[in-house]
C-alpha cells in the first residue's frame, strides 16, 4: 500500500513533484537567483521553496562543497526586491545529509501578493505557473496589474460570520489529513488567513462553512439531467433529474461525484480478442475535474450566479461563473495557470483534488482521446467559462434507447418495428423529424417511410405540424 506523503515534512520535500505551491533547490544555487522564485510565488498562489534539496531528491543541505550559507538566503529577497517587499517566513529542518552529517534544509513559506504586482532586482515580473517559474510579457504583466486589485473576494471578512459558523466534520478532515490532531479550529483558520478578527473570510466559509449559502448564496453546484438533446420548456419541460448542492466545497466535491456516477452509463463491446469488456460514457477524471476546477477557479463575487453541470443525451456542460482569470484563455488553458482563489486552491491541494490547471485540461484532454471522444471544448459565453464533453454515437444510442423507453414503456417500445425505432431516436435527439430525413434514415422510399410516420401519428407517438400536404415546413414531433 502507498503510504500519502504529507505536506511540509522532510519526506514530501524530498519526493513530492515540483508544483503551483512548491519548488526545491540545491544549496549551491546563488541566493540571487531564488529571487525570481520567491518574486513567481508572491505574484500568485503564494507557495514554499526548500533549499538543500537536490531535485532528484538528495539530501546535500549547507555543508556540501560550494553550498551558501542559510542567512545569505534569508535576507537576498529583502536586499534586492526593488519595491514592495515579499512577505515570507523561514525555518530550517534538521537533517541528516546524505554523506552522513548533521545538517539542516531551509524552508521558506511565502505569501500570496495581496494588492500588488511585485518586480524582482531585475524589473522583471515573474508568475508561478505549474513547476516553473515564468517571466511575463508586457502584456501579461499589465494584465496582472488590473486583475491584483479585484481578485481576492476570497480573503473578504464575511459580516455576522464566526468560528461558530465551522463545520466540524470538514474540519476533522482537514486536520486529519494535514496531521493537525488537537490544534484548535481558529489557530488553524487564523494562520491561513480565514479568520479575521472573529470572522470567517469568503475563503474560510466556502471551505469550513455550515451552510455557506446563509452568507454566499451563490455557492452552489447545480446538476440537471434533461431527456434528449434540447433544454425545453413549458408542456415540453423535459428535466428528469436535478440535484443541488450547497455545502462546504469539500462535501460538495465528495457528493457531486458520489451521485454524478449514479447518473453516467456504461455499455460493453466486444474487442478485438472476442472478449466483453465495460466503457464508461465519460471518462469521470474528465467531467470531475471540470467541477473542481469550476469550484476552486469561479468568480466567486457574482452574486446569483452559481456552477451548473448540466447533462444531455449527447454532451455534459459545465458552467463556471466568471471568465477566465487572468492570463489563462481559452487558447492557452493546457499550457497556463493562474489561480483566481489562491486560497481556496491551496487547501483543496492540500486535500488532493487539486492539480496544476494545465496539468488537469491535459490530462482531460487524454481521457477523453482514450475513449475515442472528441476533444473537450472551452469557451466563454457571456460572463462564463463553459466546458463541453461530448460522448459518441454508442453513448447517445444508448441514452436515447432508455429515454424512449421510459417515455413509452419498455413493454411497447419492445413491439417497435426497427424503421419505428429509428425515427422515434431521431425525433427525440433532434426535435422533430421530416418525411425525407425518414428516407434517408431508414433507408426506404419515400412511400414506405411516410407510411411509417403516419401510422406512429395514429399510435399517438407523432404528432404532424404542417398547414397541408404540400406545405414545405410541415414535420412530425413526439407526442
Amino acid at each position: 500500500m502507498i503510504q500519502e506523503l504529507v505536506p511540509n515534512t522532510i519526506e514530501y520535500f524530498q519526493t513530492a513533484k515540483e508544483n503551483q505551491f512548491f519548488d526545491r533547490k540545491s544549496a549551491r544555487i546563488k541566493p540571487d537567483d531564488i529571487v525570481r522564485h520567491l518574486v513567481a510565488f508572491a505574484n500568485a498562489s503564494g507557495g514554499t521553496l526548500v533549499i538543500g534539496i537536490e531535485n532528484d531528491g538528495r539530501i546535500t543541505g549547507f555543508r556540501g562543497n560550494g553550498a551558501h550559507q542559510a542567512d545569505e538566503f534569508k535576507t537576498v529577497a529583502v536586499k534586492r526586491l526593488l519595491e514592495t517587499p515579499i512577505t515570507f517566513q523561514t525555518s530550517e529542518i534538521a537533517v541528516t545529509n546524505e554523506k552522513g552529517e548533521k545538517d539542516v534544509v531551509l524552508v521558506l513559506e511565502v505569501a500570496t501578493s495581496q494588492n500588488k504586482v511585485i518586480q524582482s532586482f531585475d524589473r522583471e515580473v515573474y508568475l508561478r505557473q505549474g513547476g516553473e517559474s515564468v517571466k511575463l510579457s508586457y502584456e501579461q504583466r499589465t494584465q496582472l496589474l488590473y486583475d491584483k486589485g479585484q481578485r481576492y473576494f476570497e480573503d473578504e471578512a464575511v459580516d455576522r460570520s464566526s468560528i461558530d459558523d465551522v463545520d466540524e466534520k470538514v474540519m476533522s478532515l482537514y486536520r486529519k489529513h494535514m496531521r493537525l490532531p488537537n490544534k484548535p479550529a481558529s489557530e488553524i483558520l487564523e494562520a491561513r488567513g480565514m479568520l479575521v478578527d472573529g470572522k470567517l473570510t469568503t475563503a474560510g466559509i466556502l471551505l469550513f462553512g455550515k451552510n455557506p449559502t446563509k452568507y454566499l448564496p451563490q455557492a452552489r453546484l447545480r446538476f440537471i439531467r434533461y431527456d434528449g438533446m434540447f433544454a425545453e420548456t413549458g408542456k415540453r419541460l423535459n428535466i428528469v433529474k436535478e440535484q443541488t448542492f450547497d455545502s462546504a466545497i469539500p462535501i460538495i466535491i465528495s457528493e457531486a461525484r458520489n451521485f454524478i456516477n449514479t447518473q453516467m452509463r456504461e455499455f460493453q463491446y466486444l474487442n478485438s480478442e472476442g472478449i466483453f469488456e465495460r466503457m464508461p460514457e465519460y471518462p469521470e477524471f474528465a467531467w470531475f475535474e471540470g467541477i473542481v476546477n469550476a469550484l476552486t477557479h469561479r468568480n466567486y463575487s457574482m452574486n446569483g450566479e452559481h456552477i451548473k453541470f448540466i447533462m444531455f443525451d449527447d454532451r455534459i456542460e459545465i458552467y463556471s461563473p466568471g471568465l477566465l482569470p487572468n492570463i489563462v484563455t481559452v487558447e492557452n488553458i493546457m499550457h497556463t495557470r493562474y489561480s483566481r482563489n489562491p486560497k481556496i486552491a491551496r487547501v483543496l491541494s492540500e486535500f488532493g483534488w487539486v492539480k496544476e490547471m494545465n496539468e488537469g485540461v491535459k490530462r482531460i484532454y487524454s481521457e477523453m482521446q482514450s475513449l475515442f471522444l472528441k476533444d473537450p471544448i472551452y469557451s466563454e459565453p457571456g460572463h462564463q467559462v463553459l466546458l463541453t464533453l461530448e460522448n459518441n454515437i454508442l453513448n447517445r444510442h444508448l441514452r436515447i434507447t432508455d429515454s424512449l423507453m421510459k417515455k413509452l414503456s419498455p413493454e411497447i417500445f419492445n413491439e417497435l418495428n426497427g424503421d419505428e425505432k429509428i425515427i422515434l431516436r431521431y425525433t427525440l435527439a433532434n426535435g422533430q423529424i421530416t418525411s425525407s430525413e425518414a428516407v434517408r434514415l431508414t433507408k426506404r422510399s419515400r412511400v414506405t417511410a411516410q407510411r411509417t410516420l403516419r401510422n406512429l401519428e395514429r399510435k399517438n407517438f407523432l404528432t404532424w405540424h404542417g398547414t397541408s400536404k404540400n406545405d414545405p415546413t410541415q414535420h412530425y414531433t413526439l407526442d
